[in-house]
């Protein structure tokens, strides 16, 4: 299990912003970042998920393991919204996983910050997954291949056996999205 949560949190990839603004029904998206959906008194790191002796040659198959793995998913699925973000209209780049749709077009689907996420186990905390809504559907060509996506975004709860999503987007818009240069060397 140690291991699986080491190449989960390598496999991170924090995307950023872009200097386009987008407007919607004559309202401007404001683009936000991830960390933007988590309030800022929720932290949770490895250490406080694995500071307990019990973690400790722990044998990831027994009856042991699986309650305890069974808890972290349980917390990661509680964890806390912004009220504030509640009816907001926003961009958010992100990495989609299909939830619902017809062939390679999809509308539903989960919006999260790094490829990868609901794919392996755990998935990553509610707050930083996207129920996303697509009305028209979406061809998805790569799951490797971030996207931005424009609309309202809600606070509503969305339980799934990938994930469990903390926020709602009803999607306007949906663009590749290329991730920024790194700034340059000083």
């Amino acid at each position: 299990m140690k291991r699986l949560l080491a190449l989960l949190f390598c496999l991170y990839i924090p995307l950023g912003w872009t200097e386009d603004s987008i407007v919607i029904n004559g309202e401007t998206a404001t683009e936000i970042e991830w960390e933007s959906l988590m309030p800022p008194s929720y932290i949770v790191t490895l250490e406080d998920m694995y500071s307990n002796p019990d973690y400790i040659d722990l044998d990831d198959y027994s009856d042991k393991a699986q309650r305890m793995f069974d808890e972290m998913v349980q917390t990661l699925a509680s964890a806390p919204v912004v009220e504030d973000m509640d009816g907001r209209m926003v961009s958010i780049p992100g990495f989609v996983v299909p939830l619902e749709g017809v062939g390679d077009v999809v509308d539903r689907f989960f919006l999260v910050p790094y490829f990868g996420a609901c794919i392996h186990v755990p998935p990553p905390p509610s707050n930083q997954i996207i129920d996303v809504h697509y009305e028209p559907g979406t061809r998805v060509e790569s799951l490797y291949d971030a996207v931005l996506i424009s609309g309202r975004l809600t606070t509503e709860v969305y339980s799934h056996e990938m994930g469990t999503a903390g926020y709602r987007l009803e999607a306007f818009r949906i663009q590749p999205y290329e991730l920024p240069d790194p700034p340059p060397p000083e």
